[in-house]
């Protein structure tokens, strides 16, 4: 993904810009707000009745979530997210929709280069809403809520003491969705911008 090749050149010229252009010294602060800004790539609805004239949403659209999070350690740190994303498509004489609203408990394990530059894996599980649609030659909706859970790999790079600025790539699975007598499936693979303020308490 063409995401991949910027993270790998800031993770190592970031911490020589940093020092070269700042005094940056860690500071003490463990808890963190923040935005994120979501690119999904190909997410997925996937539709099929029983005669097999189903679809499969592959919708590239924008999320948008906010988190708060608290580093436990010098490597750990937690984190709540929520999450809003949704999808549309109109195929064989249907509109096929879709709403997701995740709430996510983030795990994270990360290593920080020179105070600067924090690379980081990691999990998370949680409860997504999930809502469904389709109009038109079948009318069905629903929703429901189901188990999520979600796998992410980025960097944060500490523009100052204060502000972060996080770049990563996710896969999550939403979760099931029952319309009459199918079940769907929402899933995506995202990449992701945001920015964190760090405070201490």
């Amino acid at each position: 993904m063409k995401i991949l090749p910027v993270v790998g050149l800031a993770t190592l010229f970031f911490p020589a810009i940093a020092n070269a252009y700042y005094d940056y010294e860690p500071v003490n602060r463990d808890n963190y707000v923040g935005i994120r800004i979501h690119k999904n790539d190909n997410i997925a609805f996937r539709f099929e009745t029983s005669n097999e004239n189903g679809t499969t949403i592959r919708d590239d659209s924008f999320g948008i979530g906010a988190y708060v999070g608290n580093r436990l350690t010098s490597h750990i740190k937690i984190e709540f997210e929520t999450l809003y994303n949704s999808g549309r498509e109109k195929k064989y004489n249907n509109d096929f929709s879709f709403n997701v609203w995740s709430n996510m408990l983030n795990l994270y394990v990360y290593q920080q280069i020179e105070s600067a530059v924090e690379p980081y894996f990691g999990l998370g599980i949680g409860v997504s809403g999930l809502w469904g649609d389709v109009s038109g030659d079948i009318n069905l909706s629903d929703s429901t809520a189901d188990m999520s859970w979600s796998a992410m790999l980025g960097v944060n790079f500490a523009l100052n003491s204060r502000i972060d600025l996080n770049l990563g790539l996710k896969y999550q699975n939403y979760g099931d969705i029952k319309m009459a007598n199918t079940t769907t499936e929402i899933d995506a693979t995202e990449i992701y911008i945001g920015a964190a303020y760090k405070f201490g308490l």
